[in-house]
C-alpha cells in the first residue's frame, strides 16, 4: 500500500497513526518531494471511481491562489490531471493507493470499511 502524505499535515499524521495502530503496512511517500505523475494520477483517478475534484486539496493555499474553484469546471479532465501533477500541494492528502482501492483524505469510517 502506498501512503502519500505531507509530513506537516495534521490529517496525514492522524491517518498514519491509525494505520500504525491497525498494523497496516505501507510505503510512505512525501507528496512535495515526489509529486504524483500525470500517469499515476490518471490511473488512480480511473480506479477510484470518484469525481476528479476529490483529488484536489480544496482547502490549500495554492488552490485558493489559483482560484481553481471557479476554473476547474471549464477545464478538461486531462487539463486537471496535468495541473495536479505540477505541484503536490494541489493534491488532496493523505492519498492511499492499495491495489484497486484509492482513498483521498482521511475519514476513519471509510478507511475502516475499505482497508
Amino acid at each position: 500500500m502506498l501512503f502519500i502524505e505531507y509530513p506537516k499535515c495534521s490529517t496525514c499524521k492522524k491517518a498514519k497513526k491509525w494505520l500504525d495502530e491497525k498494523q497496516i503496512p505501507y510505503t510512505d511517500r512525501h507528496i512535495v518531494e515526489e509529486n504524483p505523475t500525470y500517469e499515476e494520477l490518471k490511473e488512480w483517478y480511473q480506479k477510484s471511481g470518484m469525481p476528479l475534484k476529490k483529488f484536489f486539496n480544496t482547502s490549500g493555499l495554492l488552490y485558493k491562489e489559483l482560484q481553481l474553484k471557479d476554473k476547474l469546471k471549464d477545464m478538461s479532465e486531462e487539463e486537471q490531471l496535468k495541473l495536479l501533477s505540477t505541484n503536490g500541494m494541489l493534491v488532496k492528502r493523505p492519498l492511499v493507493v492499495d491495489g484497486d482501492t484509492v482513498l483521498t483524505g482521511f475519514k476513519e469510517s471509510e478507511w475502516e470499511e475499505k482497508l
